[in-house]
């Protein structure tokens, strides 16, 4: 049976438990030193007959006890008691996204890494139930984004993307598709697996042609698009009216090495094509997708759920009880039984 809760977001409220333990210690410690100030505390207490540290303490963790479970409540655990059979397609995308300087270079608009986040945008909106994934690379390859099923999350992480996450320059793809290939989950093999490199292809590094032919192998499709046009365009410098420039004070001009692209995408039994100011390029990237999402998958879910929370209200009215029938002095007609001394 599958354990869950219904509302877990209510369980942060847990961190306010270590709030009050301390709160309560702190304010006993001053306490016994404010009576410490009018003499030997074992002597006054003798003085104090009717009051009971240990009825106070054990009021106080009663009430904790109950503000526990009430959070257990709000947060409604359930068991899942129906299993049902349901059927779809399976997919998981990673992404492999080029953020080396060349990808600010302004031949597609607004550039061309913001471009291929807009892109990325359309990508998510058209996932259903699919996995998705983020790998950045320059001169060397991060996971941006574990793969996921959070769509609102992944947006997230692509719109914060920018060329100075990563310092070395470079255009690492085969580590990157290498990285990518791993992040697949292995023991679900029912699943479609693609892989969507999005580069410019310029200062290319490894040898990505011979990493998609073994990504292929294993029944990974490796699908490549190519951001900016091969008469290329100068790159600006970040908060100047400047471009790039060479160490002979040339205007450096980046270039799409599409040439490269179609070799990787070739190897990796896939599709190139090269991404302009019109939505066309990942229109077809989606259609790929779409072949490339196994037939329909059966896979079990627990459609009806249990509430458990009864129990738990049971046992807190039982503490908060306890709590109201302990007294924090002594009951002068018990004085004499020593059970909370």
């Amino acid at each position: 049976m599958l354990f869950r809760f219904a509302n877990p977001q209510y369980l942060y409220l847990l961190l306010i438990i270590p709030i009050f333990i301390g709160w309560f210690l702190v304010t006993r410690f001053y306490r016994q030193r404010q009576i410490k100030k009018f003499g030997d505390y074992e002597l006054l207490k003798n003085l104090m007959p009717g009051v009971s540290n240990f009825r106070q303490h054990l009021k106080f963790y009663l009430s904790i006890l109950a503000l526990i479970g009430i959070i257990f409540i709000m947060a409604r655990p359930q068991f899942g008691s129906k299993l049902e059979t349901v059927k779809k397609k399976g997919l998981e995308v990673m992404v492999c996204l080029d953020i080396s300087n060349s990808m600010l270079a302004e031949d597609v608009q607004p550039n061309r890494l913001e471009k291929s986040k807009q892109m990325l945008y359309k990508l998510l909106d058209g996932l259903n139930n699919d996995k998705f994934g983020v790998i950045i690379f320059a001169g060397h390859p991060y996971t941006q984004l574990p793969i996921t099923t959070d769509y609102q999350s992944a947006k997230i992480f692509i719109s914060t993307i920018q060329p100075n996450i990563i310092r070395q320059q470079g255009t690492a793809i085969g580590a990157a598709l290498e990285m990518a290939s791993k992040a697949f989950s292995e023991e679900d093999i029912s699943k479609g697996q693609a892989i969507i490199v999005i580069t410019d292809g310029e200062n290319h590094e490894d040898d990505a042609v011979s990493m998609a032919q073994q990504i292929a192998a294993k029944g990974i499709q490796v699908n490549v698009i190519g951001i900016g046009k091969p008469e290329g365009s100068p790159i600006p410098v970040s908060g100047t009216n400047n471009f790039k420039k060479d160490k002979d004070g040339n205007v450096v001009i980046s270039k799409l090495n599409e040439t490269m692209c179609q070799e990787i995408a070739r190897a990796g039994n896939g599709t190139y094509i090269r991404a302009d100011n019109t939505n066309n390029a990942m229109k077809v990237i989606q259609s790929e997708l779409d072949k490339v999402a196994h037939e329909d998958v059966e896979s079990k879910v627990y459609s009806d759920y249990n509430e458990q929370f009864p129990p738990i209200v049971l046992i807190v009215i039982i503490i908060l009880v306890i709590e109201l029938i302990i007294l924090e002095r002594k009951n002068g007609l018990f004085r004499n039984f020593k059970l909370f001394d």
